[in-house]
């Protein structure tokens, strides 16, 4: 295992993938933790914030091109970019089942299962997990 194909990455899949692992954690921490607390609030914005910022980077890379410049996982980046705020705003309004369930839902298909396929042969994941 070597993160020295990440850190040789363009700044956008660094940003990406560093956000994806600090969410992956910090979503964790949140499935485990306290609901309602003061920690489970601050948690939560935090990573509300890493998960918009994997959505956004993922604009700028473009190694699998399928319509043009853009892949079908760009059009999960447009599906996060509307559920994170509808899941904070969801909480905000005190609809905890409706929030509870679109996170449980962003975190197990937008990081756990779409981070899965970054570790097929030929990504960059695969080559810092596994090596060549």
């Amino acid at each position: 295992m070597s993160l020295a194909p990440l850190l040789e990455a363009s700044l956008p899949i660094r940003i990406h993938a560093f956000s994806a692992l600090a969410a992956i954690l910090i979503g964790a921490v949140q499935l485990v933790g306290r609901k309602g607390t003061a920690a489970h609030r601050a948690f939560g914005f935090t990573w509300a914030v890493l998960m918009l910022m994997i959505a956004i980077s993922s604009f700028w890379i473009r190694e699998w091109r399928v319509f043009g410049a853009w892949s079908p996982i760009h059009l999960l980046s447009i599906l996060v970019l509307v559920a994170v705020p509808i899941g904070v705003w969801n909480a905000h309004q005190h609809r905890i089942d409706r929030h509870r369930s679109g996170m449980l839902k962003l975190y197990g298909l937008a990081l756990i299962l779409t981070g899965l396929f970054t570790l097929l042969p030929g990504r960059i994941m695969h080559t810092v997990v596994f090596g060549n």
